[in-house]
C-alpha cells in the first residue's frame, strides 16, 4: 500500500478515515521492517514524516520550503485547497488534529527502521584492500556478508549532486561477479584479477565490507553500505 503525498488532506478531512489510511499504510511498513527490510519503506515513511512536518511548521504549501516530489500543477491545486481551508476554522482544527497524529505515529515506525538500521550500521566493517590510491569516486567493493563463503564484487561510482541549497553523494553500484573465498581467493588476489581484468582504472580503490548475518541484500544491506562506504571514504580524506 502507497501514500500520496498528500493523504492526509484528500477527500474528507475526518480524523478517522485519515487515521486509518495512515495506520492500514505502516502496518504494511512495519511488516517489512519485522523481515528486515529497509528500503524503500524507511526513505518513503521519512518522506510522509517530512512533508506532514513541514506543514504543520510553515501552514501553507510554498515551493521553495515543501519536500519535493510533486510536480509544478499538483502544487497549484493543493495552494487552492489549501486556501479554501484557511476560510473553515473547524476543517483546518481537524486537519491539524490528523497532522499531529501522523507526525506522532510515522516518528514511530521511523525510530523501529532506525533501530534495524543503526543495528546494522554496527556490525558493518569496511577495510580498504591493499594500498588506497588518492583518487577515490571510483573503484570496487568486495561484500561477504553472513554465512556465505561468497565473495560479491561491485564497480561503485561516487557522484555529487545539488538539490536546492544542498549537496549531496550518491553512490551506484554495478554488480560485477562473485568469487568462492578460499585460501587462494582472498581480498588481496581477487583486487589483483580485477586489475587484470579492467585496465581502466590501474590502481583503483577496492575496499572489503563484511557483515556476519545474513539480512536482506537488495532492500537492506547494499543500501546501507553504500552511505557507509561513502562516510567511510569521506573520514578517509579528512584524516
Amino acid at each position: 500500500m502507497n501514500l500520496s503525498e498528500t493523504w492526509f488532506m484528500e477527500g474528507f478531512i475526518d480524523f478517522e478515515l485519515q487515521k486509518y489510511r495512515l495506520l492500514a499504510y505502516l502496518q504494511e511498513v512495519n511488516k517489512y521492517f519485522t523481515e528486515t527490510k529497509l528500503y524503500p519503506q524507511l526513505s518513503d515513511t521519512i518522506f510522509h514524516y517530512n512533508n506532514l512536518v513541514a506543514f504543520r511548521d510553515n501552514k501553507r504549501f510554498l515551493q521553495d520550503q515543501f519536500p519535493k516530489r510533486m510536480d509544478q500543477i499538483n502544487m497549484q491545486k493543493l495552494e487552492v485547497v489549501y486556501e479554501n481551508m484557511l476560510q473553515d476554522d473547524g476543517v483546518m482544527q481537524e486537519l491539524e488534529h490528523i497532522i499531529q497524529y501522523g507526525i506522532d505515529e510515522l516518528k514511530t515506525t521511523i525510530d523501529n527502521g532506525a533501530g534495524i538500521y543503526d543495528f546494522v550500521e554496527k556490525k558493518l566493517e569496511i577495510q580498504p584492500v591493499g594500498i588506497v590510491p588518492l583518487y577515490k569516486n571510483e573503484g570496487y567493493i568486495l561484500l561477504q556478508y553472513g554465512d556465505y563463503s561468497e565473495i560479491r564484487g561491485y564497480a561503485y561510482n561516487i557522484s555529487l549532486f545539488e538539490h536546492q541549497n544542498a549537496r549531496y553523494k550518491g553512490v551506484k553500484l554495478t554488480y560485477m561477479q562473485s568469487w568462492r573465498r578460499s585460501f587462494t581467493n582472498t581480498y588481496p588476489s581477487i583486487k589483483l584479477d580485477i586489475i587484470r581484468s579492467n585496465r581502466i582504472l590501474p590502481n583503483p580503490a577496492v575496499y572489503s565490507i563484511e557483515f556476519p548475518f545474513s539480512i536482506p541484500l537488495d532492500e537492506t544491506l547494499l543500501p546501507i553500505a553504500k552511505r557507509e562506504l561513502v562516510r567511510f571514504i569521506e573520514f578517509d580524506k579528512a584524516a
